[in-house]
């Protein structure tokens, strides 16, 4: 009898913790329709992103996905669907849900209606499955904007980040009409982009780079992409000329040939690189060959999500979610935004900081709205921002989400060659010189390069905008002419980015042990850079490469993009140890002895971080020198704390850092919480248990918006990188790296309890419970690694 009452007590408890760690209590269920598109829900898969809401009894969804960059390197929509059904199934009834565990939509009314909207992860098709008690006539619409060549407007021109500030009138750039043609079940439609309107040709220009355009690669050459609306069991009947917010389009109608139960539109995506649309076409018609929905597809997608929320999680206060709890709801929004990083996780290129693959009508924003297109977002479509993106991918170590960072590795070595061959060009030196704000071919984007540029006649920037004046270590002018260096005063002289990734590449071998043979280029080009860059400089302004010590003399450089005109920067000089002590620390299959001894050669001469006196306090600061001024909000002096880990828990100064964080800024709007912001990490790296709570409660309370990840930033919505932060911020108050120690709950409120299982360094997973600010039922995989766990 006992042992009977045990196994039902086991049973009981199993079934208890099985219902802790359901994904689904975190589905998103809405039981009245949305007002327009900024309340929409994300739907996607593999690397296709939807935006879905019903307005008017109509659902609707825009179509994303990776890598579709225009001539002018927007990131474009490819169309926007939009379904009616009659007799109106929502008259009575209308439920909206995000099923998280399944990854897909919902959409239920009355007589047993039920729509369902779901995104294969291995192909890129799009499916909409309508299933009535009654039968329904349907009518499906595919709609474009992009039906004239439309000049972007000054305002607009952020879009196509390289041309932001140019002077439309004198240098005007167009959003490309897209071809359509329609058949009799069928839509296909395209944009081909122009090659001799590609933007690379005019930034080659532009950048004294002429010479060489020919051996730049070039992902917008030849680029065509978009897809087939497969309307089945309906026909055409007439096209319609409407507006959605402000902006006009047309719309392709499809209507069903008789009412049914059933009906099924199907939407295969199709990019290719093909001279001719010819050879596009062809492959579009290869991929409808199997684009209908089956069991046996669905199936095969529903296991992909499980796995993915068996893989990692984070529950918080599971039983609380009736008291309105804020720990459960951060609990939920981690995941949440978890499942948008999901959407993109084969994408060709990184998922994008300025709203993902899920951006809405621009006029909508509460913050700065503009009347534009739908393919309408700041800070560019196919440039990128490394401070911002690399916040996407740190939290996928932990996580556990590996194949998930290919993308953003593969950003930097495809485009690996031309940041190589514009050092040479610039300073006949070795080394990457990939700046802060990049297009997807790795140049600097076109305004960063030159603040005001083009006209009538695209021309090289001039030498009189080419000229700086640097100083010696004597504090004497100096002018040079430098074709290379940047004139926005944000990014000049910002190249850490590329040491940031090279680190992340290194802990993914750390944490996976996977090769990474084929990055080892960029990490190595990427350290090379700095070493050799400094040292030209110093040449010319001193005479001499290195300080009486043997020590880089790193000017001119940046403490990110807050304190310019800096010698040994503390964020490049972090940078570079961390990279060089993982390039060191790597299997001996790894570098050459030659590569290695230059490595350690170069760890050798990197000069010492720098302290200060400030606020009555002695902290970090951002640099030896810089020039006075602050002009961002950023603070490197913690770069050494989050992402580096050369401090922080577990390491010496501790103090030191602390007081940094505390006192250890210029400015109070260094310190903030929106966007980008990484206040929580530093908290949580530092083991300020209560500053922790506070911020992170802050970063991932819900938006504002009706989706609760939806966050508007001036880094536009929803906002990537904000979710980004919130993600890295709560691993890390549950568990951080310190060498071979794993250390357990370093900023854990004891008020909250949580189920969690998360990544370690050496292929290491770890499931654990939270009771009371105790860790319960710990299960270490490999065991052996038990021995590591340093409890806080």
């Amino acid at each position: 009898m006992k042992k009977l009452v045990f196994q039902i007590f086991i049973l009981a408890a199993l079934c208890i913790t099985a219902k802790a760690q359901d994904i689904s209590q975190y589905n998103l269920v809405w039981n009245s329709q949305s007002k327009n598109s900024s309340e929409s829900m994300p739907l996607g898969g593999g690397d296709i992103g939807c935006n879905v809401w019903t307005e008017n009894n109509d659902i609707l969804f825009y179509i994303s996905r990776s890598g579709t960059f225009d001539e002018n390197n927007s990131f474009l929509k490819l169309g926007r669907v939009r379904l009616s059904l009659y007799p109106n199934p929502f008259k009575n009834s209308f439920k909206q849900e995000l099923k998280l565990n399944e990854g897909y939509i919902e959409i239920s009314g009355d007589n047993n209606t039920v729509v369902k909207l779901w995104v294969e992860v291995f192909k890129p098709v799009i499916h909409v499955e309508v299933n009535s008690g009654q039968k329904l006539s349907a009518k499906a619409i595919f709609e474009t904007w992009r039906t004239y060549d439309r000049m972007l407007s000054a305002e607009e021109r952020s879009q196509a980040y390289s041309f932001n500030l140019t002077s439309p009138d004198k240098f005007p750039i167009y959003n490309r009409k897209d071809s359509v043609n329609r058949l009799s079940s069928g839509l296909v439609w395209y944009h081909q982009n122009r090659n001799n309107d590609l933007v690379l040709d005019k930034e080659a220009i532009q950048q004294h780079l002429s010479s060489v355009k020919d051996q730049l690669w070039n992902p917008l050459k030849n680029l065509i992409f978009g897809g087939e609306m497969i309307a089945r069991n309906m026909k055409f009947t007439r096209t319609i000329d409407s507006s959605y917010v402000s902006t006009k389009y047309r719309g392709w109608v499809y209507e069903s040939t008789k009412p049914s139960n059933k009906h099924q539109v199907d939407i295969v995506l199709h990019t290719a690189s093909a001279p001719e649309a010819a050879g596009w076409l062809a492959g579009l018609k290869e991929a409808t060959r199997t684009s209908a929905a089956t069991p046996q597809k669905l199936s095969k997608n529903l296991e992909w999500w499980a796995q993915y929320w068996k893989r990692s999680y984070i529950y918080v206060n599971n039983d609380k979610k009736a008291d309105n709890d804020k720990g459960w709801e951060i609990g939920r929004n981690y995941n949440v935004f978890r499942y948008q990083l999901g959407c993109n996780a084969y994408g060709e290129f990184p998922t994008k900081f300025n709203g993902g693959l899920f951006t809405y009508d621009s006029e909508l924003m509460s913050a700065a709205p503009l009347k534009s297109s739908p393919d309408y977002r700041r800070w560019g479509g196919g440039s990128f921002t490394a401070q911002n993106q690399r916040l996407l991918y740190w939290p996928m170590l932990k996580s556990g989400d590996f194949d998930m960072m290919k993308p953003q590795f593969e950003f930097y070595r495809r485009a690996l060659g031309n940041a190589v061959l514009r050092t040479k060009v610039y300073w006949g030196h070795e080394g990457a010189s990939f700046t802060e704000q990049i297009e997807n071919f790795g140049l600097p984007a076109g305004h960063t390069y030159e603040r005001l540029w083009g006209g009538s006649t695209l021309k090289p920037r001039s030498d009189s905008s080419s000229t700086r004046i640097l100083k010696d270590v004597n504090g004497n002018e100096k002018k040079f002419l430098d074709y290379g260096f940047l004139t926005n005063m944000w990014v000049v002289d910002h190249y850490d980015g590329q040491l940031e990734f090279s680190k992340m590449i290194l802990d993914y071998e750390l944490y996976t042990g996977a090769d990474i043979s084929m990055y080892m280029s960029l990490i190595d080009n990427s350290v090379r850079f700095h070493d050799e860059h400094f040292q030209y400089w110093s040449k010319k302004l001193n005479g001499y490469p290195l300080d009486a010590n043997g020590k880089l003399i790193m000017y001119p450089g940046a403490a990110l993009e807050t304190y310019k005109s800096a010698t040994n920067s503390t964020s490049t000089i972090a940078a570079m140890k961390s990279v060089l002590t993982g390039l060191l620390a790597l299997p001996a299959k790894y570098g050459t002895p030659e590569q290695r001894t230059y490595w350690k050669a170069v760890l050798d001469r990197l000069p010492e971080i720098c302290t200060r006196e400030l606020n009555g306090h002695t902290v970090v600061a951002p640099a030896k020198t810089w020039n006075g001024k602050v002009v961002n909000t950023e603070i490197p002096q913690l770069y050494p704390v989050y992402p580096y880990h050369l401090f922080g828990v577990g390491h010496p100064d501790l103090q030191l850092y602390i007081d940094t964080w505390h006192y250890g800024a210029e400015n109070k709007n260094q310190y903030a919480i929106q966007a980008w912001h990484p206040d929580p990490i530093y908290a949580a790296d530092l083991g300020l248990v209560d500053e922790a709570k506070a911020l992170i409660i802050k970063k991932l309370s819900s938006s504002k918006a009706r989706f609760p990840t939806f966050w508007e930033s001036g880094d536009w919505a929803p906002d990537h990188n904000w979710g980004g932060v919130g993600l890295i911020a709560l691993q890390e108050m549950l568990m951080q790296i310190v060498g071979d120690k794993i250390y357990l709950l370093p900023a854990w409120p004891s008020d909250w309890d949580a189920n969690v299982k998360l990544h370690a360094p050496g292929n290491t997973v770890l499931e654990f419970s939270v009771k009371s600010g105790k860790v319960e039922n710990l299960k270490v995989t490999p065991e052996s690694r038990r021995k590591d766990i340093v409890m806080k």
